[in-house]
């Protein structure tokens, strides 16, 4: 993510990547339809370590940018603990609906190596009510749209009360297009990956 935040607010990319240390801090000014906004943003560190340090800034936080690498299957399925640690350290009180949530699929410029396909990605953000953005911190494809469209996200849930906007229309499954999909890759064999029972007929 650090990547990402550097590509969009210094319109570079840094190729020596040097881990986040605890919390890296920054604020910029941006023109949301014809408002002037200013975005704090905090960037913090992954590593367990650091824990004690990232759970003070859950805490009214209005958006989060969830990123992984689409090479690292490892990275995608870490998804599910980040959201967990979030949720805990809200507590009981705590409304995770009242956050915009975007999902980043970095490193799409590396598609031979990619091991998470888009669908996947897809399913799992839009899933649980989340954008979903391809991005690569590299070329910078998808980058500006993507904070665009989460800077307009938080500026609605302000405007509506704190309370989430629904997704935006995008690349959407219907439900019969998930459920097939997920049959698909969880499926035994071809029949299973049908849908029909073995020794059916063509």
């Amino acid at each position: 993510q650090s990547c990402i935040i550097k590509r969009y607010c210094e319109k570079r990319f840094v190729s020596k990547y040097l881990a986040t240390i605890g919390i890296d801090y920054g604020v910029t000014k941006v023109q949301i339809r014809d408002r002037e906004i200013k975005v704090n943003i905090f960037d913090m560190a992954g590593h367990p370590f650091f824990y004690e340090v990232r759970n003070e800034f859950y805490k009214d936080t209005q958006g989060v940018l969830l990123v992984y690498d689409v090479g690292s299957k490892e990275s995608f399925e870490a998804l599910d603990s980040w959201l967990a640690e979030m949720k805990q350290e809200l507590g009981p009180h705590g409304n995770m609906d009242n956050i915009v949530f975007v999902v980043c699929a970095n490193k799409v410029d590396s598609p031979r190596q990619r091991s998470v396909d888009e669908s996947e990605g897809r399913l799992w953000a839009e899933g649980r009510g989340f954008l979903y953005f391809e991005t690569s911190a590299h070329t910078g494809e998808g980058i500006n749209e993507m904070f665009q469209t989460f800077y307009s996200a938080i500026l609605e849930l302000c405007e509506n009360g704190g309370k989430r906007p629904p997704s935006s229309p995008g690349i959407s499954f219907t439900r019969e297009q998930a459920d097939a999909i997920r049959r698909i890759r969880s499926s035994k064999d071809s029949w299973d990956m049908l849908g029909v029972k073995p020794g059916a007929t063509r």
